[in-house]
Order: C-alpha cells, then sequence, then structure tokens
C-alpha cells in the first residue's frame, strides 16, 4: 500500500486494515519515498543469553586484560611529559 504523508494522518483506519492483511505500507512526502511501515511478526521471541552476544569474551585472550582493576588504573594514570 502507497500512503502520502496526509493520508497517515486522514486514513489511519485504513493504514491499520492494510497491516492486518500483512501488507507493507510505503510512505511518501511530496513524491519522494520516506518510509516503510512492516506489520509485526507473530509468534515468541527467542530468548537469548547476554553470553551468544559475538561481543561477549572478546578481549579473553589479551594479556593486558587479565586483571581488570590494575587495567582501569593503568588507564587512569595521568600523563607524564618529559621535558
Amino acid at each position: 500500500m502507497k500512503v502520502t504523508a496526509l493520508d497517515l494522518r486522514r486514513r489511519t483506519k485504513e493504514i491499520f486494515e492494510a497491516l492486518d492483511r500483512r501488507e507493507t505500507v510505503t510512505i511518501y512526502y511530496r513524491g519522494k519515498k520516506k518510509g516503510v511501515i512492516h506489520p509485526v511478526k507473530e509468534g515468541k521471541a527467542k530468548k537469548r543469553s547476554f553470553k551468544d552476544h559475538p561481543a561477549f569474551g572478546m578481549w579473553k585472550d589479551r594479556e593486558d586484560m587479565k586483571d581488570p582493576s590494575a587495567w582501569v588504573r593503568e588507564i587512569r594514570k595521568g600523563r607524564k611529559f618529559d621535558y
């Protein structure tokens, strides 16, 4: 379904009915495509553990990160300049 920005205000019920029919709604403003509204996928979302995220444990092999407290103390130190 194609709608204009004005249709969002005036034909909201029809837009929701199109989404109920599993149609994608494309929004145009001054003749240019501005956005797309997709219907929500039905069903339960899969529960994932934070350990499944690819960033979890990404620094586990770094030698300087073996002691996190010491690493934080080191990066918080002030800079020393030799003049």
